[in-house]
């Protein structure tokens, strides 16, 4: 499978702004993937203005996918600032290489570092995804520090793990040693998109990465504002727990 992990500075809450460069970015890369992956809160940042850029369906961050991924025949995970009636979500949605919404996941841990448990509310399920059998486990951003996550996706056997996040600098020796970390307990390939450049609050510097099943580290990229390519070999994920069946192992849950 051939992936895009989309690292690029968005401009601060500026949609209109932030599509014209990914547009930019998917020309210049001009290759065909089978599925790109973009950074949380894909076209704002990560804002606590919740009620001004939370959509449904017609929103504009939701539209642009839909029709990106029929445009370019090809899966596309986006951070999307979600509106379900009353209630807002940090949500990951997967948008499948016919323009339609295949699945949803909500962020279930909201950073309460920076408030942001006061602006979104908390999702309450894990969501796996599949491509052509491959089995997806969806997670956003804070959620990585919280390994039980994970271990639910895994008991469900899933291929490869998601986070897209806006994971900023003081605190990138923690995203690199996590995503390690979550490939080798779950013994699958671990992905982390992450943004580049500034906002009003942070630093970042991307380390968007893909490790593999044993945790070696696939590709790494830090301070590059581009599409990373990067391939995985999914027949590695079978091969390794049937090597060592760690996961047949586990006791606690």
């Amino acid at each position: 499978m051939k992936l895009g992990l989309v690292q690029y500075s968005p401009a601060w809450e500026n949609q209109e702004e932030n599509i014209l460069k990914i547009e930019s970015l998917i020309k210049s890369a001009n290759k065909n993937f089978d599925l790109l992956i973009f950074p949380e809160m894909t076209l704002t940042g990560f804002t606590m203005n919740s009620e001004k850029f939370a959509e449904e369906l017609d929103g504009i961050g939701t539209q642009y996918f839909l029709n990106l991924s029929a445009r370019l025949k090809t899966n596309i995970f986006a951070g999307i600032i979600e509106r379900d009636g009353k209630n807002m979500y940090n949500s990951l949605v997967h948008f499948d290489s016919f323009g339609l919404i295949r699945a949803r996941y909500r962020k279930i841990h909201p950073f309460s570092y920076a408030k942001e448990d006061q602006f979104y509310n908390a999702g309450n399920e894990t969501v796996i995804t599949q491509i052509d059998k491959i089995k997806f486990g969806l997670s956003v951003c804070y959620d990585l520090r919280f390994p039980e996550l994970y271990r639910l996706y895994a008991k469900e056997q899933v291929d490869v793990l998601i986070d897209i996040a806006n994971w900023p600098i003081p605190r990138i020796d923690h995203w690199k040693t996590l995503l390690k970390a979550r490939a080798i307990e779950n013994q699958c390939f671990m992905i982390g998109v992450n943004r580049v450049g500034t906002d009003p609050f942070n630093t970042y510097s991307g380390c968007s990465a893909v490790f593999d099943p044993m945790g070696n580290e696939i590709v790494l990229v830090e301070n590059e504002e581009k599409i990373i390519e990067a391939e995985i070999d999914l027949a590695l994920v079978n091969a390794t727990r049937n090597k060592l069946p760690f996961l047949q192992d586990i006791k606690l849950i």
